[in-house]
């Protein structure tokens, strides 16, 4: 077994078990944690308990987890995990949520494994070996005609700078709305690159690239064969301010629909 199958493995069963947890608790407790921000027990029991399989597991890499932040081994691989991407969601009982774990190695992740766990699928990839929805192979849209386009926006901003933020936003939705066939704002990072991933979305505009929202879902879209840039079109790293995931086919509109709404001129 190769080193890139060992670690899929491990990550695969990370998120198996993180499902069993979500799954088996129907009854949860929820406070804030900033800004209109939530957290529920569920998160810190999952966080906690793949944080502890993770060491078991591979005691040489470092950990970084949305709730709690990091531990572990300094420098080096680490893994990235939000243990429920779309909580909102999840505290309403909108099924749209997803469990995102990712091994980072420096400006890129190698391995990755997202898991929907009401919808029934585990979305997994490994550098240079394709993406897969629960063990078949998925590929991105090849679609090229911005009106047969269905475009998945991230959140509007909360916090420090937010007015400012959402004006780009809306002049960005009003531009897109004007020109694709639907806009969709699912609330979950997890969900929306795991579907740019599996063809069911052409893109996904996250204006933000915290590296457990995003580095599990941008390696299986480019495994899939999208594309994923920063705001200014750049390729995407683990230091991008936003992760922009499409189909080959739409990335120079959807980055030139980007620099329109920024004000970029080039």
């Amino acid at each position: 077994m190769t080193e890139h199958a060992a670690l899929l493995a491990v990550a695969r069963e990370a998120v198996a078990k993180a499902t069993g947890i979500v799954r088996s608790r129907p009854t949860f407790s929820v406070s804030a944690k900033g800004d209109r921000d939530l957290v529920t027990d569920v998160d810190t029991a999952v966080e906690d308990a793949l944080r502890e399989f993770l060491a078991a597991e591979t005691p040489e890499f470092g950990f970084l987890g949305e709730e709690r932040g990091r531990s572990g081994a300094a420098g080096g691989r680490w893994w990235a995990l939000d243990p429920i991407d779309g909580t909102a969601n999840f505290a309403r009982g909108i099924p749209l949520c997803g469990i995102s774990l990712a091994l980072v190695d420096g400006e890129h992740s190698t391995v990755a494994a997202i898991a929907l766990p009401y919808l029934g699928v585990t979305y997994t990839a490994a550098r240079g070996e394709g993406a897969f929805a629960n063990g078949e192979r998925v590929a991105a849209s090849t679609a090229t005609e911005m009106s047969d386009a269905m475009i998945a926006v991230g959140d509007f901003a909360i916090g420090e700078l937010a007015e400012e933020k959402n004006r780009a936003r809306l002049t960005l939705l009003t531009d897109l709305g004007a020109r694709a066939q639907k806009i969709r704002m699912l609330g979950t990072a997890a969900v929306d690159l795991s579907w740019v991933a599996d063809g069911k979305l052409d893109a996904a505009l996250i204006l933000s690239n915290n590296p457990w929202d995003t580095m599990a879902g941008v390696l299986l879209v480019r495994e899939a064969g999208g594309a994923v840039v920063d705001r200014d079109g750049s390729e995407h790293t683990v230091g991008s301010a936003a992760t922009i995931a499409v189909g080959a086919g739409l990335r120079k509109e959807i980055v030139d629909a980007l620099d329109r709404a920024f004000g970029v001129v080039r």
